[in-house]
């Protein structure tokens, strides 16, 4: 509790230095400047609450799309802390206290789940952020698991990269911690509450993030279905090899 507790002071003490850089900076900086303040505030976030990052392979160089299981709210500053990218997040974020601001500023990329229509709309733009060259990132479980496999993907976001014909790179992330192999302190599921989580993950020894850049597949005349199964199968993979 008390390894908690002061992990938990500091990391609203670096919340609100993100917060900070982002009112009194973000607004002087180009493109590539956010993009490292993101890439140092996440790594040093990791460092805040004791978690280990573990990266294996590489993000492919320029314009892709990141394909990624999803386990917890710590998959995006996992990310972020090697290869910052625009996410593709549920609308319910912009609500956050304090984060929403940070969120924002990384330019996230909202999607409301509930409105079967505004899934065209966030194609769009995520199809003109990889014409610009960006990196986007989307997680297709379009909800959590608890890390030991992988709920179906949805295929109507790899749209924006097949149209683009923009290279889909798969995400394998993996949770451990002392005790367990497939940590349950990062899953983010079900009724938990963010504050419950966050406390799961400051109370958590030993946890440590696997974050696997799988090789990128081309998209050109891809059919968005088969290419989601693929890239499944993918992630699936890598997940079980992991243990």
């Amino acid at each position: 509790m008390l390894r908690a507790g002061v992990r938990l002071v500091r990391l609203g003490l670096h919340v609100l230095h993100g917060l900070a850089v982002v009112l009194l900076q973000f607004g002087h900086l180009d493109a590539e400047g956010r993009r490292a303040r993101v890439q140092w505030w996440s790594r040093k976030l990791l460092r805040t609450i004791d978690a280990e990052l573990v990266v294996e392979g590489t993000p492919r160089p320029g314009a892709k799309l990141f394909v990624a299981n999803h386990v917890s709210w710590l998959d995006i500053v996992a990310i972020n802390a090697v290869a910052p990218a625009r996410f593709v997040s549920k609308a319910e974020v912009r609500h956050w206290p304090l984060l929403n601001r940070m969120v924002s500023a990384a330019d996230t990329l909202y999607i409301e789940r509930e409105r079967r229509r505004d899934a065209m709309r966030v194609v769009h733009q995520m199809a003109e952020a990889l014409e610009a060259g960006d990196t986007v990132a989307v997680f297709p479980e379009g909800t959590t698991s608890d890390g030991t496999g992988l709920l179906p993907f949805h295929a109507n976001l790899l749209q924006a990269a097949i149209a683009t014909g923009v290279p889909v790179q798969p995400v394998a992330l993996r949770y451990r911690d002392a005790q367990h192999a497939v940590s349950p302190a990062a899953a983010y599921v079900g009724d938990t509450s963010l504050v419950a989580s966050l406390w799961n993950v400051l109370r958590a020894r030993g946890l440590a993030v696997q974050v696997c850049f799988l090789p990128a597949e081309g998209t050109r005349h891809a059919d968005r279905r088969a290419l989601a199964r693929l890239l499944s199968d993918r992630i699936a993979e890598r997940l079980a090899a992991l243990g």
